[in-house]
This record gives structure tokens, C-alpha cells and sequence, in this order.
């Protein structure tokens, strides 16, 4: 039988002094509180009390960072997965305010459509897609049989808002500043035949200090 709920888990805080947008730069790793975040994640996950069957996470630093505390919990190593990871953007080790302000710039924002400073949305979803699909329908090697239970990916607040864009059949073009996907907030979806749909949003970390996303 296919999965019952799979809950896309952003990241926790990073530490990023200089408040740079970071995207999918090295070395940006969770900071103390992000560390305290990504544990209220994934208490809030196993509290649920279901049975996770599966754990990935982006390979980027704060995503594995952030996969940990489900990983010693339940005794599971999470896969690396790459898609979904965070998307590529032009303005990568840039502080966002002052690269808006320089004409150098502009040109990278003649499509937010697309968008143009970065991966299209509709790559972003269809990678993301492909590996939802993929998990919920996972067969056994051993037993050949389809696993059950839950499914957690840990992965980044761009690709998790898009899928929800997607699955409720909104355009994909939006301001990024009004996305609601928390820091280490959890966005739950089942599905029923081919259709997705979202069935929770929680929130189980307060606070932290949200910079840096693409």
C-alpha cells in the first residue's frame, strides 16, 4: 500500500551574520536556535504518531542539519535527495537590499514570472513533484511490496511554497515575501489516486530570525 502522509519540513535558522541570501552556498549551517527549531520540528512530527517509513532531506548543510534530530530519533538515516534542494539564484552571497538598489541588477528582474534570477518555478515543482511521487509509491526491495507510513522531506521554504502553489492550483508567479512556510514549519500533504492535496500547516518553532532564502 502507498504512504498515508508525507510533510515537507523546512529548515531551521541559519547562521548568517552578515545577512546575505545564501541559497546554495557552503557553510551556511543552523545556528544554536535553528538547532532548537529543527528538534521542535520534528518532536511535533513523531508526536503526531504516525509511523515514519522514509527521511530525506536536501544535501545542502542546514537541511541535514535539520534532518538530525528525525534521523537519532527513529534510528534512520535520511536520503540525500537533490531534488529538493534549494533552487539557484543570480544573487547568491549578495545582501538582497543593496543588490536591488544597483542598476547592475535590474535586468535580472525583467521576468518575475519565471523568475528570471533564478530556476523556473515550474522546474522547481516538477522536481519536487517527481520526488513526492516517487516516495509515495516506494516498493520494498525485500519484500516487494509498497511501504507504508509516513514520508518526512526536509527541505527549503521556495521548493515546499511551490508545491503548495501547485497542488491548490495557484499561478506559480508570487512575492516571495508573503510565502507561508515558517522557519522549521511543516506543510503536510496526502494523496488520493494521482491528486495531491494539503492537509496541514503547523508552525511548532516560534521565533528565529528568517534571512537568506531564495
Amino acid at each position: 500500500m502507498p504512504a498515508s502522509r508525507l510533510h515537507l519540513v523546512r529548515h531551521g535558522e541559519v547562521h548568517n551574520p552578515d545577512r546575505i541570501l545564501y541559497g546554495r552556498l557552503p557553510g551556511f549551517g543552523l545556528s544554536a536556535a535553528g538547532r532548537d527549531m529543527a528538534r521542535a520540528a520534528a518532536d511535533h512530527v513523531i508526536g503526531l504518531g504516525g509511523t515514519i517509513s522514509e527521511l530525506r532531506c536536501s544535501p545542502l548543510e542546514r537541511a541535514q542539519q535539520s534532518a538530525a534530530p528525525f534521523a537519532e530519533a527513529l534510528g534512520m538515516d535520511p536520503v540525500l535527495d537533490e531534488r529538493i534542494m534549494e533552487p539557484t539564484n543570480v544573487f547568491e552571497g549578495k545582501r538582497m537590499k543593496r543588490a536591488l538598489r544597483d542598476p547592475r541588477n535590474w535586468h535580472h528582474l525583467r521576468r518575475p514570472s519565471l523568475p528570471s534570477w533564478g530556476e523556473p518555478y515550474k522546474l522547481i515543482v516538477a522536481r519536487m513533484r517527481a520526488a513526492m511521487d516517487e516516495s509515495w509509491h516506494t516498493v520494498d526491495s525485500a519484500t516487494g511490496a509498497h511501504s507504508h507510513g509516513e514520508i518526512v522531506f526536509v527541505s527549503h521554504q521556495a521548493p515546499i511554497w511551490m508545491v503548495h502553489l501547485s497542488v491548490a492550483g495557484l499561478p506559480l508567479q508570487h512575492d516571495p515575501r508573503t510565502r507561508r512556510c515558517a522557519l522549521s514549519s511543516v506543510t503536510t500533504f496526502e494523496r488520493s489516486g494521482d491528486v495531491w492535496r494539503e492537509v496541514a500547516y503547523a508552525e511548532p518553532a516560534s521565533g528565529g530570525v528568517d534571512l537568506g532564502a531564495v
